[in-house]
């Protein structure tokens, strides 16, 4: 296992993080893994050297902290690990019950800490920007958790470039605890965030860790799994023919190279210079040992070209632009790919 320092703190966490989504309830969504099934993945991630854990109190509507609360209470020492958990999106009833209110934020540290079993997480993240709530508000109860020691760090996610310019600045006004990691959803698929994400985080020394290596299972090529059929996020965001081009593409390159699609989709992820851990949302084990493959898997430029030839410009994925899809169109194979599009009459 690899190890690097999230952003410029002093945290120290793997490059792989256990994604721990379909951990939980399958009232929540079909493809949730309960205790006994997800025991086996956090084991595996565990005995390999993953120490950085990634919840959310939305997971499951809170039994996703209580799976992962108890297993890892159960399998690992606490101290040892860096277990991240998000708040903001509705897990219950009420007007209050979402955002990033003082108020919602305040009840919500206090009944994840409870859910997971633990007085402390080390990164509490906002799982997206809060438009309705004045930035100041936010970070004045983020700050005060992180002073009050029920958070070691603070983090974000999946927000535009500019709320992230916007929070640091509070920042820098007030005097507020800065966040260490911005947690952005970033493959082959979807590389919006290259564009000003990545390069501002660069800049600020904030770190990037990053979700969805494989386009919600797209990827992975195995277009019949139960999450590519019963997903809505999957069709809402990657169901465009530059999505499916370029799953293509990934299958032909792991054809090519002899190893599974998803390894190769996780390798230009890892090998991407503006990453520093990448998420693993794994159904076995196997699939968590093809992360780790993909630590020290190569891709030549025929492939990286192979890969990336797909690739057009697309709506920002967030909150705000649900269902607007630009049209995108594929450049051509060349080289080897060509002759075997033209084979597979795919191209």
């Amino acid at each position: 296992m690899e190890y690097i320092k999230l952003g410029q703190s002093g945290l120290t966490v793997s490059r792989l993080c256990l994604g721990t989504m379909n951990m939980g309830s399958k009232s929540w969504k079909p493809w949730i893994f309960d205790e006994s099934q997800s025991e086996p993945l956090v084991r595996h991630a565990l005995d390999n050297g993953i120490n950085f854990i990634d919840l959310a109190d939305f997971y499951s509507s809170g039994a996703g902290e209580e799976v992962v609360g108890r297993l890892v209470n159960r399998l690992a020492v606490r101290d040892e690990l860096v277990l991240a958990t998000k708040v903001g999106y509705p897990i219950g009833g009420g007007l209050n019950n979402q955002g990033h209110s003082r108020k919602h934020i305040m009840e919500s540290i206090d009944a994840s800490l409870q859910r997971l079993g633990t007085d402390y997480v080390d990164i509490y993240m906002l799982h997206y920007f809060d438009v309705n709530t004045p930035v100041e508000e936010t970070w004045a109860a983020m700050h005060e958790i992180v002073r009050s020691g029920k958070a070691r760090y603070v983090g974000v996610s999946t927000m535009y470039t500019w709320q992230l310019a916007k929070i640091l600045w509070c920042c820098e006004r007030y005097g507020y605890t800065k966040p260490i990691n911005m947690q952005l959803q970033l493959n082959l698929a979807y590389r919006e965030e290259e564009r000003e994400m990545i390069p501002f985080c660069r800049d600020q020394g904030v770190g990037i860790s990053v979700f969805s290596p494989l386009a919600r299972g797209l990827l992975s090529c195995d277009f019949n799994s139960v999450r590519n059929k019963t997903d809505f996020f999957t069709q809402e965001m990657y169901a465009d023919l530059a999505s499916r081009n370029i799953a293509e593409s990934v299958s032909r390159v792991a054809a090519q190279a002899g190893i599974p699609a998803a390894q190769v989709a996780q390798a230009w992820v890892l090998r991407h210079p503006g990453v520093d851990a990448m998420l693993v949302g794994a159904d076995t084990t196997a699939q968590i040992d093809s992360a780790l493959a993909a630590m020290n898997t190569r891709l030549d430029d025929e492939m990286l070209y192979e890969l990336e030839r797909n690739y057009t410009p697309c709506d920002v994925i967030n909150d705000y632009t649900a269902g607007k899809r630009i049209t995108r169109d594929s450049r051509p194979a060349r080289a080897l790919f060509a002759a075997n599009a033209e084979t597979r009459n795919i191209a």
